[in-house]
This record gives structure tokens, sequence and C-alpha cells, in this order.
């Protein structure tokens, strides 16, 4: 999408209007993007698949997804970390109240905006995208795992940790 392709456009298109893109949008888009020569020593793929029919079209499409790495962090120490976020509504930084907290209390420190709560980021909100997002990547994990490909990460260690723990899974050297 970055690229203005006319897929890319045609997607941005279903999410601006707030609907869902379709499988065959969204495949497309991944097989142009992974046929690029900058992909031919590998890739990686963020959000994609979400669903058992985009695994198993990606799949006939010959696109072999290698690794599949599952962050697990549990959902108590999700919902903190997502409901700390704080984001300025005119420049766009982001803070977190623990973690990277602005230096002034719900103030920017690049532009002085007063700091707001991203809607998607209420408790509530977060707790029923957890749900959503376990029952759609249960059935991911399992598909994946009976290929032998699916590995598992400790998301509540240190960025450091978890980031070796990420290259060992892939075989990959750090």
């Amino acid at each position: 999408m970055a690229n203005g392709t006319e897929l890319g456009k045609k997607a941005k298109q279903y999410m601006d209007e707030g609907a869902l893109v379709p499988d065959e949008l969204i495949l497309g888009i991944v097989a142009d993007r992974v046929a690029q020569s900058d992909c031919a020593n590998g890739f990686i793929l963020d959000g994609v698949p979400r669903t058992l029919a985009q695994a198993e079209a990606l799949e006939a499409k010959g696109i072999r997804i290698d690794h599949v790495i599952s962050i697990e962090v549990d959902d108590s120490a999700i919902e903190s970390r997502m409901t700390g976020r704080r984001v300025c509504p005119k420049c766009g930084a982001s803070y977190h109240i623990v973690a990277n907290p602005p230096k002034k209390d719900g103030i920017c420190d690049a532009c002085g905006s007063e700091l707001i709560v991203r809607k998607d980021d209420a408790p509530e909100t977060v707790r029923k995208r957890l749900q959503v997002y376990h029952a759609s990547t249960e059935v991911l994990k399992d598909f994946y795992g009976k290929l032998g490909r699916l590995r598992t990460v400790n998301g509540s260690q240190s960025i450091e940790g978890a980031n070796e723990d990420i290259l060992k899974a892939i075989g990959a050297k750090a």
C-alpha cells in the first residue's frame, strides 16, 4: 500500500470504510510483494495470515512460510501495556505511562499537546480484541504447528531477550 499499487489502493478503500479487506486482495498484495527481488532471500509478514483460509491459500500459491513466531504474553500484561499507551493527536508521538512516559505527565514532549488514550486502548475494547485474537490465532497455531513451523517465544521477558529467542527460533545468528 505504501507503494501506491492498484491492489494497495483497493485495500485502502476497504480500510477507510472500516470494512475487512477481502482475502483475495490481501493474498494478491502478499504475492506481489514477496515476488519482488528484495524478498528473494526471505521476508517477514506481520498480521498475515489472519485466518486458516489465508494460510491455506498462501501454501496453495507456493508462498511458503518457514517460521511462524508466536510471542506469548499473559492477557493481563497485554492489557496493562495497551491501556497504558498515550498518543499525541497533533504530531502522532507515542508514549506509555510506565515504559516510556513523557517528561511532563499527559503532555507531548515533541509539540506540547495534550496526550490522549486511543479508543481501541480502552480496557473493554482490549479485552474484546484479545478474545477475537485468541479465537483466530489458535487455529493458525494448530495449522503451522502440525507443519512443524510454529515457534513460541516468551514475550514477557526483556526486548533483548525476546529478540535473541526469536533469532534462535528461526536459526539466525544474533
